[in-house]
């Protein structure tokens, strides 16, 4: 019987490094294969193409994307539209979206056609563009918002040959990682990596085929669009 392969991308950040931490731990998974940066650059097409053909094909039940972009030492989220750059606006979607959905593009032909697989995307709900109250961070929210639909319309091709298998994008609460330490000073609902992988293993494991497609947060409840 074919072994069961879970793959984590983003795997040397916060909370792809805790979620690799929680499969080695587990028992559902024969390997789990780490892959980030520079073996696979989501603004590289081809790394993403040679990253998949070296897994098998088949066996590959669990691929979770943790890789994102909110700011590093020259990009900040934007508070006004004044800010906006349309080469900072390219980053953000390269990296939050079009990449992951060339991921999509590559990894789900790996999949299982029968029995459970789940690809899983982290998105963010400030993606959510009914839950938006605050405005700001265009780049980030548009293209976490791009993404939610990328999976969306995924899922819905998924359907058509894996009956059984799930894609979906999942918010991982606020979480303190590199990424979102300059913005959660005093923050009291802060999750450490470790707890959050396992909050989002936990709504993984409770998925069911008729929940692809969604948008859930770590408590395993849907986000409005």
């Amino acid at each position: 019987m074919p072994k069961a392969v879970a793959v984590v991308v983003g795997a040397t950040g916060g909370i792809g490094g805790a979620l690799c931490e929680e499969l080695v731990q587990g028992s559902d998974f024969d390997t789990v294969i780490r892959l980030s940066r520079p073996s696979l650059n989501f603004c590289d097409e081809a790394s993403i193409a040679q990253a998949a053909a070296d897994l098998p094909s088949g066996c590959v039940r669990l691929v979770i994307n943790a890789a994102g972009f909110l700011h590093d030492a020259t990009t900040q989220p934007e508070k006004r539209l004044r800010d906006l750059d349309p080469t900072t606006l390219a980053h953000y979607f390269n990296l939050n979206a079009i990449g992951p959905a060339l991921l999509m593009k590559h990894f789900f032909p790996l999949l299982p056609r029968e029995g459970r697989a789940v690809v899983a995307s982290l998105s963010a709900r400030v993606g959510s563009i009914e839950d938006n109250r605050l405005g700001g961070w265009y780049g980030y929210r548009s293209s976490k918002a791009a993404l939610n639909q990328f999976v969306r319309t995924a899922a819905v091709e998924l359907a058509r040959t894996h009956p059984e298998a799930m894609c979906v994008a999942l918010h991982p609460g606020t979480v303190a990682t590199d990424l979102s330490n300059p913005f959660v000073r005093g923050n009291k609902a802060l999750h450490a990596p470790i707890d959050a992988a396992r909050h989002l293993l936990a709504v993984i494991a409770a998925l069911k085929p008729e929940n692809s497609g969604g948008f859930f947060d770590w408590r395993g409840e849907l986000i409005p669009w």
